[in-house]
């Protein structure tokens, strides 16, 4: 009784906000002694009215009158905690497109364990719903987790016991490494990667060491992008170098696998902003994830903010990008130039699997290096 006399409340005083806006700029067009050509509407009470309207449109639509509600008592009301959210810090835009998916994930019992949902998450953040409400609940973990973890990166396999795979097709790390090795789960296929030069496509870690030598710059701290099981941060590190990885699990645990590691996995879609500060990393390297399936604008606003967190000096590596060779020619490759950066490595090669040559695509392998100055 005391919320729906708080929204009727609410509602009536940005009525009255509304009204008093309209005769505002009424008055002022009435004490003019001609009558004047038509004037726009001031943009800050523009502004204004659209925050009110919106704001009704949003309460009304969670909160329907008593015969609306009557009339549709199969509907839960909005979790109180998305509410309290709303008002202490703002929502993502993207998660009020998705307010079923949105009502589903702050559904929950407050101070009891989580829902097993961190498929619906993901469903969120892939849709720009990021960062996502908190939620005042416990996150389940392990039943009988071990009692210490691997220091070495690349340990002879990983601890099954420290992940909940209740989510999870398959329910241990050889089961992932059997299906598909390349999926970053078996250890020991792991250690050569980024070691070995097989292609011209390809940049080993000490070759890119030597690199920066010869430039004489320092490779400290990094940011791999779309890093899966963090293979690049692990071997990085055994070079005293700090990388986090960015990755999603998208039915696979990649960021448990990360952390089982020893290293900093980042629950982050590819579309936000990196969270870290302004020209603080040395690199950041973009991996198989980042490809022309990723929308030229989206893929744009990534090069930028990998151009935000770089320090001058620093290089963006991106490791086998692939996308059709017409388009690598006339957009991607131009994309790339308003960096403006310096080509340290620049090589491409055919995509010989049957969907690279059925679309005449071809793998781009790119060092560049940000300018010291602009």
């Amino acid at each position: 009784m005391g919320v729906t006399m708080g929204l009727n409340l609410l509602l009536l005083m940005a009525m009255v906000a509304t009204n008093i806006l309209s005769l505002y700029h009424l008055s002022s067009t009435l004490q003019t002694p001609k009558p004047p050509t038509p004037q726009p509407v001031p943009d800050h009470l523009l502004h204004q009215l659209h925050t009110i309207r919106a704001t009704i449109n949003h309460l009304t639509r969670h909160h329907p009158s008593p015969s609306t509600a009557t009339a549709k008592t199969t509907k839960p009301n909005v979790p109180s905690d998305l509410l309290l959210y709303s008002q202490l810090s703002p929502i993502a835009s993207s998660c009020h497109d998705h307010p079923d998916l949105l009502h589903k994930y702050m559904t929950y019992t407050p101070f009891s364990l989580c829902p097993l949902d961190s498929d619906l998450a993901e469903s969120l953040i892939l849709r720009g719903c990021h960062p996502l409400p908190r939620r005042r609940c416990f996150t389940r973990t392990p039943p009988k987790p071990t009692s210490s973890l691997p220091m070495n990166p690349f340990p002879p396999s990983l601890p099954d016991s420290n992940v909940v795979w209740a989510k999870y097709s398959c329910k241990s790390f050889s089961c992932l490494g059997g299906k598909n090795p390349n999926l970053g789960f078996d250890m020991p296929h792991e250690l050569s990667n980024f070691m070995t030069y097989k292609s011209e496509l390809d940049l080993p870690i000490p070759q890119l060491f030597q690199i920066a030598k010869a430039a004489n710059s320092v490779l400290r701290l990094g940011i791999d992008i779309g890093g899966g099981t963090g293979t690049f941060a692990a071997r990085m590190k055994l070079y005293n170098v700090t990388i986090i990885t960015t990755t999603m699990n998208l039915g696979i645990p990649n960021n448990e696998a990360v952390a089982l590691r020893g290293l900093v996995p980042i629950h982050a879609p590819l579309q936000q902003r990196l969270p870290v500060f302004d020209g603080v990393v040395d690199l950041v390297r973009c991996g198989h994830a980042v490809n022309r399936w990723i929308p030229v604008t989206a893929l744009e606003f990534l090069l930028f903010d990998a151009d935000r967190v770089l320090r001058g000096g620093g290089y963006l590596w991106l490791d086998q990008f692939f996308s059709k060779g017409v388009d690598l020619e006339k957009v991607f490759g131009p994309l790339i130039g308003k960096l403006g950066y310096r080509k340290v490595k620049w090589a491409t090669a055919s995509k010989n699997d049957s969907g690279g040559l059925k679309n005449g695509e071809v793998y781009l392998s790119a060092l560049l290096q940000k300018p010291v100055s602009k």
